[in-house]
């Protein structure tokens, strides 16, 4: 055994040895990317010097770190820029402007298929159909890029960053925008979405379907033109984003639909049409997130058991909650409502009477969208006081024995 390893020791120590720098510049010897692909042996360097360079479909069929220089490779609107066929390749500091479009196929600044261990960063990607787009491919890094998009329809407009068919990616600190959706995941397990901002793209900041085992921490989904989508997918954990500014009549800050097994926390919800809606999905805890001034905090179809609502803050809604469906081991523990008017007695930290989300007016409107004119209106404030004193039409089961009388001290219940 010991001899092998020093036999595969040796052999990469070989390879590193005789690995080679190949400079690329304008008046050098080798004048295009391309063509230093070719020449290059596999494990070489590929630097590009500083310019424009007018290249597409530069296909990398060996491992090959290529870096640039201030360097901008102009596809001129003609097809893809770089295409990835071969493990262990790493792209970094390029401009990437102007690739193709097509109704029928996928065009990508930089596009892999079947991969393994791969970094893209540090790129600066303009007006692509797709920026990056990842097949069958796995073990990868996609760091620090900034990605700007001109999408104007669904069907004539790509993905930021999308995955089909992959796992154990990292996703980190990029910036997208303008794209049709920001990053896409689709049969994607095993991977991470860290720090990254996903603002004012066409439908979705982050849109994901059939992925399980994913974690997705300290992300910013912003002015998007339908929130964030989460469906058909199972242990997933949505730590510590925010969600903000999503606004539409099919808009949401989050969407979760077939959901199993999630742990949603430290999330904000800001001034979105509703904070979280929840169709069909099963074993969720929702933990110290905060709803702030959304259309509707959650809204909950049918479908959904076994959640549980705890120490989340319910600021300032125009309706916390709205529930379609039965209770099914639904519950709310210690939650924030800044609409509770009871009082703490024994001043335990917790109101002495039970609060009930649910207003009579949010089953109105539930029934009837027009309604929704008369929001804020006396009648309204009538209706959803006498159901409150006489509860019929709206769910006595969904309510909080224990609500937070004092945002400012929850911290201490916390501990």
């Amino acid at each position: 055994m010991k001899k092998y390893i020093l036999f595969l020791f040796y052999i990469g120590s070989t390879n590193a040895l005789m690995s080679e720098e190949i400079i690329v510049c304008k008046t050098c010897d080798i004048a295009s990317i391309k063509h230093a692909v070719k020449t290059a042996q596999s494990g070489d360097t590929i630097t590009v010097k500083e310019g424009i360079y007018n290249e597409t479909e530069i296909v990398i069929d060996k491992p090959l770190t290529v870096m640039g220089q201030n360097v901008i490779i102009d596809a001129g609107f003609n097809g893809g820029i770089f295409e990835i066929i071969a493990d262990s390749v790493s792209i970094s500091g390029f401009t990437l402007n102007n690739t193709g479009m097509s109704y029928t196929k996928d065009i990508a600044a930089v596009y892999c298929y079947r991969i393994n261990n791969f970094k893209f960063e540090n790129l600066i990607i303009n007006k692509s159909q797709f920026a990056i787009l990842v097949h069958k491919s796995k073990n990868g890094i996609i760091r620090k890029n900034t990605i700007v998009g001109n999408a104007e329809t669904e069907a004539g407009g790509g993905n930021g960053i999308h995955l089909w068919h992959s796992n154990n990616i990292e996703i980190a600190d990029n910036t997208i925008t303008g794209m049709r959706d920001g990053i896409y995941f689709e049969f994607v397990d095993n991977s991470v979405i860290l720090n990254n901002r996903s603002a004012e793209n066409l439908r979705y900041g982050l849109h994901f379907m059939f992925s399980n085992y994913n974690t997705y921490q300290n992300n910013s989904f912003e002015n998007n033109g339908a929130g964030v989508a989460v469906m058909f997918s199972k242990f997933i954990t949505m730590e510590n984003n925010l969600f903000k500014h999503n606004w539409g009549t099919a808009a949401y800050g989050l969407l979760l639909k077939e959901i199993y097994d999630g742990e949603i926390s430290g999330n904000q919800f800001i001034q979105n049409t509703t904070g979280i809606n929840v169709e069909g999905s099963t074993r969720i805890n929702y933990h110290n997130n905060t709803f702030d001034n959304n259309g509707w905090g959650v809204k909950i179809a049918g479908g959904c058991y076994d959640n549980n609502f705890t120490l989340n803050d319910f600021i300032n809604n125009s309706f916390d909650v709205s529930y379609y469906g039965g209770m099914n081991n639904n519950t709310f523990y210690q939650n924030y409502w800044s609409e509770y008017a009871g009082y703490d007695l024994n001043y335990d930290g917790f109101g002495d009477i039970t609060y009930r989300p649910v207003k009579l007016f949010s089953y109105v409107v539930g029934k009837t969208p027009e309604a929704i004119i008369l929001m804020r209106s006396l009648f309204v404030d009538i209706i959803n006081f006498s159901e409150k004193v006489t509860p019929v039409f709206t769910p006595d089961q969904i309510q909080d024995d224990t609500p937070v009388i004092d945002i400012i001290n929850k911290s201490e219940l916390n501990d």
